[in-house]
């Protein structure tokens, strides 16, 4: 047998409340967070409807599977992925289908697994470990029968063969699930050409991420070896069903985690700099199957370079949609809000632009979540816009040839400010923002 995957109860509900027209399917996606043993599902979510959808324009549809949008469940899934925090994401599809599809489902699902995965790499700034699980589950349903067929492909193998898996639903799975939350701040200054501005941020923010990456992650507090269980000995007086919340702090420097040495100074012409500014919270989940710290350090910290390369790319995309409508010199990258998910133990996020307000959101939840969501239940404090240092987009084209330098790498044992802990571990803080600027010095500082 294969790898084990245990559904939430909720996941069932879900997934029985979903019906085939004749002659069509349904697509969707499983989530949840992998484990080394097996793996945890605890939100199923449908494909939303495509206006053009079911309109091939005069192409004649064999079968109802050729009229399966790709490129549309691909893009449904990056966006879905955005929403979720740290330790979870998408595991999966599944596809919901008439008796007589139930064949040729596989080759379908193979496609469509392949074709989800590499559209949310392609936005990922970090790199997999060896710990990182490259099987994903397909989840095939007779819409007449109800039997369901369950297996796995392997992302990194373009060649291989679905594996057959254990498909069980337990409830309460993620009640008990441990939460991080830390609140980092940035300031981040990217040196950028007129002929290829967004590779120039895309990279930019690859650099930074590979310095989150090897940043040193204290939890509470401490420092703990990688292979020490992160509830080792905290749950001894605390009951199976009682969530725990950690602190962590992310220290690193400015040395390039793969050289060994300090950057020196490197001299670039630009036309400008992109600088994201501002403090983000940050929010990871980790499963209670024994998990370990680094497991713990390494969802955070992804979580750190997910939400602030959202943003940005959120921003481009907006400002692309809208090129020539807005001709301020300042912008700011949407907040981060959060709403708890029904049926679980867990938080989903989104992020609010300073024109939307929470009915904007709770309208997104219900479109890509399938979900309805109460404005009173979205949180809008973690990342408060009444804050001082607020972050503003600033655009000014006076780089021209000057040199690009960075700052004096800052160290890890450097001694940081005392801040309130109460506040700073809740994450009030305040949303990062992009500014052009016509300096081209990189600069990060993060928060203890």
């Amino acid at each position: 047998m294969g790898r084990g995957y245990t559904a939430e109860e909720c996941v069932e509900k879900y997934l029985t409340s979903l019906s085939a027209a004749a002659g069509s399917c349904v697509t969707g996606l499983l989530i949840g967070q992998s484990s080394a043993q097996k793996d945890f599902v605890v939100l199923a979510v449908k494909t939303p409807h495509r206006e053009s959808e079911g309109s091939p324009g005069g192409r004649r549809v064999s079968s109802p599977l050729d009229d399966i949008d790709e490129e549309w469940v691909a893009e449904h899934a990056r966006q879905v992925s955005r929403m979720l925090p740290g330790g979870v994401s998408v595991l999966g599809l599944f596809l919901i289908t008439p008796p007589d599809l139930s064949k040729e489902a596989q080759n379908t699902l193979k496609k469509l697994i392949f074709a989800v995965d590499k559209y949310i790499c392609k936005s990922r700034l970090w790199d997999l470990s060896e710990d990182d699980v490259t099987d994903r589950v397909t989840l095939h349903i007779c819409s007449k029968t109800r039997k369901a067929v369950c297996k796995t492909f392997d992302v990194k193998d373009p060649k291989c063969s679905a594996k057959p898996a254990d498909w069980r639903y337990q409830s309460g799975i993620s009640f008990s699930w441990p939460v991080l939350n830390c609140s980092v701040r940035v300031d981040l200054q990217i040196p950028v050409t007129d002929s290829s501005s967004e590779k120039c941020i895309k990279d930019g923010l690859r650099r930074w991420a590979k310095q989150i990456e090897a940043g040193l992650c204290l939890i509470n507090g401490r420092q703990t070896s990688d292979d020490s269980e992160l509830l080792s000995g905290s749950r001894k007086n605390v009951k199976t069903s009682q969530q725990l919340t950690f602190r962590a702090q992310i220290l690193v420097s400015e040395e390039d985690p793969g050289a060994g040495q300090r950057c020196s100074a490197v001299v670039q012409a630009c036309s400008r700099s992109v600088s994201v500014r501002g403090t983000v919270h940050c929010r990871a989940y980790i499963h209670s199957n024994k998990p370990r710290t680094r497991h713990a350090a390494q969802a955070i910290k992804r979580d750190v370079v997910d939400t602030v390369s959202n943003r940005v790319e959120m921003l481009l995309e907006d400002l692309l949609l809208n090129e020539g409508g807005n001709d301020s010199e300042q912008q700011d990258l949407p907040r981060r809000v959060f709403a708890p998910l029904s049926g679980s133990g867990l938080t989903v996020c989104d992020y609010m632009f300073p024109d939307e307000t929470p009915a904007d959101v709770a309208e997104r939840f219900k479109e890509l979540l399938d979900w309805d969501s109460a404005e009173g239940d979205i949180d809008t404090s973690m990342e408060a816009p009444a804050c001082r240092s607020a972050p503003v987009l600033e655009a000014e084209d006076r780089c021209g040839d000057e040199a690009s330098q960075p700052v004096p790498p800052v160290s890890p044992t450097e001694p940081v400010k005392k801040q309130n802990s109460t506040q700073y571990y809740a994450g009030v803080a305040v949303a990062a923002a992009v500014a052009l600027l016509a300096t081209a010095t990189s600069l990060l500082y993060l928060n203890e």
